[in-house]
This record gives structure tokens, C-alpha cells and sequence, in this order.
């Protein structure tokens, strides 16, 4: 890993962990060089990064000052944050859950309206997953793309794809209670119905309903943990 690369990770490994406080000015570059140990110019490639990625604002002969990234940030921002999953806050977790329920229901809706033999294939794979954690995620995060690369609009794989490696590691530890396995099946089930008949606004209903559920189950699981 560059020098760069790695002063970056753990900047922002700090200003996830509260030691940077938004509001707050960061030490001089000098002071940055010899805590991080790398030159200055490596200081100052890594600041104008986070600048560009929402983490700070940099003004003329003053310190650097630390972003608030829920206001300021952007899908840089994003994909930063999902790359240190040991520190992602647990409030992180529910509002990406909460975007998974906004999008969901409209590229699915989108996908059994245009290609639901696409969707009723995806669907019949569900069958042979096997009941098992680790299985059960790494089908439902292909059920997913899958069916956002059936929608008319491909943004939204694009957006999916930021978060494959979170994805998984969350779907498995939410599958290792069999009863979301069992949910999870009836629902793959109901799903395939509405794809049988092009029902794209039964699949949105469904898709709208499970993860609302899915949410609730999320919180119980973790609060229970």
C-alpha cells in the first residue's frame, strides 16, 4: 500500500472514531508528517484528497477543518467509510438498510416489468441455495445485482456495486438465524409469483414489505448481540 494510501485510511479510521471531531482544525502538516511519519508532500496529496471526498474544508494559511461527512460528504465519502468496516457505526448500517428499502422496490419493480424471464430465472436458483449463512448471502447479493441489471435504469448497479464486500459480511450474519432463512425462502417465493404474472407493482409491494422487515430483524438481531 502507498504511503498515501495508508495516511488516508487512517485519517479517516480517526474521524470515524471521534478523534477528529467535525467542526474541528486538524494539526499543521508538519505536525501530521511526524505523527503519520511520511513527508509532507504525502500529507499534502492525502489533504487535498479528503477535501475533494467531503472529509475536510482547507482554506489559505489556516488549518484544515473536519467535515460533519453526514452533511458534507459525498459517494466518495461512501465507499471510503464501507472500506473500514471494523469502525462503520451501527447508525451507518440502518441508514444504508433504509436506502436498500427506498431503492429496492423500484429496480425490482423495473426488472419483473421488462425482463421478468430474467427475474423468474434468478428466482428458481433460490431452490438450490443451501441452507447454510454464507450460501444464503452470497445468493441473495446475486439475486440483488441481478435484478438491478435487469432495470431499465442502470444506475442503480452501479450504486449496488459500492457495496458488495459489506453486503455479504452483513448477509451472513444476518442469515445465521434460520428463521430470516425461512423468511428470506417464502419471500423468494412470493417474489417468483408476481414475476409469473408481470405484476411489477406486487413485486414492488412485496419487495417494499420484506425490507421493512428485514430492518426490524436487523435491529433485533444486533440489539440482541
Amino acid at each position: 500500500m502507498k504511503a498515501s494510501d495508508k495516511v488516508e485510511k487512517q485519517f479517516i479510521r480517526k474521524v470515524l472514531q471521534g478523534d477528529y471531531p467535525p467542526s474541528t482544525q486538524i494539526p499543521s502538516e508538519r505536525e501530521l508528517a511526524a505523527e503519520f511519519e511520511v513527508g509532507r508532500p504525502v500529507v499534502r496529496e492525502v489533504l487535498q484528497r479528503l477535501e475533494r471526498d467531503g472529509w475536510l474544508t482547507i482554506r489559505q494559511n489556516q488549518r484544515a477543518t473536519v467535515n460533519d461527512y453526514w452533511k458534507e460528504g459525498n459517494l466518495m465519502t461512501i465507499v471510503h467509510i464501507l472500506n473500514e468496516e471494523d469502525t462503520i457505526p451501527q447508525e451507518f448500517i440502518i441508514h444504508l438498510l433504509e436506502l436498500r428499502k427506498d431503492l429496492s422496490p423500484s429496480y425490482v419493480k423495473g426488472a419483473v416489468s421488462h425482463r421478468p424471464l430474467e427475474v423468474i430465472s434468478l428466482l428458481k436458483e433460490s431452490e438450490l441455495v443451501a441452507d447454510e449463512p454464507q450460501a444464503f448471502a452470497e445468493y441473495d447479493w446475486a439475486l440483488q445485482r441481478g435484478l438491478a441489471a435487469a432495470a431499465p435504469n442502470p444506475i442503480y448497479l452501479l450504486i449496488l456495486n459500492s457495496f458488495q464486500h459489506l453486503y455479504i459480511k452483513m448477509a451472513t450474519y444476518y442469515f445465521t438465524d434460520s428463521a430470516y432463512r425461512i423468511a428470506s425462502r417464502s419471500y423468494y417465493g412470493k417474489l417468483m409469483g408476481a414475476a409469473l404474472e408481470q405484476d411489477g407493482a406486487k413485486a414492488e409491494k412485496l419487495v417494499k414489505e420484506m425490507m421493512e422487515q428485514s430492518i426490524q430483524m436487523w435491529q433485533e438481531q444486533t440489539e440482541v448481540k
